[in-house]
């Protein structure tokens, strides 16, 4: 998903229309949350990072990509598939991220760390669909996810039009990191709890976005 830059409530320059400066990044986050609602708020390495509503075209797909993870039974009294959970990252004493998907553990509620965020130890796979800075996905949360242990990162490249599967975990993050284009198929490691297969063309295909109808051709 793409990143906002972040914008300071309006006044005269050192008010603060709050009352209180905020103490902490999960402070300025909680503002930031107020300020823009529906926006999605995330601290990767540190940094506040502020994400626009999804367009059509990320939730479609998300939407499409849950059926081949639910059809495995990837959503029952052992696993769940779910969209938009907190992830706590080990990164900083403030840093967390909200993956677009994730397949965790059922019992996820009995991990949950702060602020909503839970214990990356429950799960099995996290997905991002990108945007216009694809290079959050592409690397900081590679860097992210790797060091949580995260064992499985598929990542749907909407800017290059292809997936990536990123597995076998090392100390310095992943060691397998595969580029799928359109017309294969790719199957994820088993260790999700279940096979589950990707056809490739039509996760990008779902991925698409239409043409803007306001720009004429």
């Amino acid at each position: 998903m793409s990143a906002a830059p972040v914008e300071r409530p309006h006044g005269s320059e050192g008010s603060d229309p709050y009352g209180e400066k905020p103490r902490t990044l999960l402070d300025q986050a909680d503002r930031l949350m107020e300020q823009l609602p529906g926006y999605r708020v995330e601290i990767l390495g540190g940094a506040l990072t502020v994400t626009p509503p999804p367009d059509a075209a990320h939730a479609r797909a998300l939407t499409d990509l849950m059926v081949p993870f639910m059809a495995a039974g990837l959503h029952g009294d052992e696993v769940k598939v779910l969209q938009s959970v907190g992830l706590w990252l080990p990164d900083g004493p403030e840093d967390f991220a909200v993956p677009d998907l994730c397949v965790v553990d059922a019992d996820i509620e009995e991990h949950l760390v702060e602020y909503n965020c839970y214990d990356p130890a429950v799960f099995r796979l996290v997905l991002e669909v990108t945007s216009s800075n694809h290079r959050n996905d592409l690397r900081t949360k590679v860097k992210a996810y790797g060091n949580a242990k995260v064992p499985v990162y598929v990542i749907v490249d909407r800017k290059h039009d292809r997936l990536h599967v990123l597995t076998d975990l090392v100390e310095a993050g992943y060691d397998t990191h595969r580029v799928h284009p359109r017309g294969e198929h790719v199957t994820l490691p088993e260790s999700i709890g279940a096979e589950v297969t990707l056809d490739v063309s039509a996760v990008l295909s779902a991925a698409q976005a239409a043409p803007d109808p306001r720009i004429r051709r």
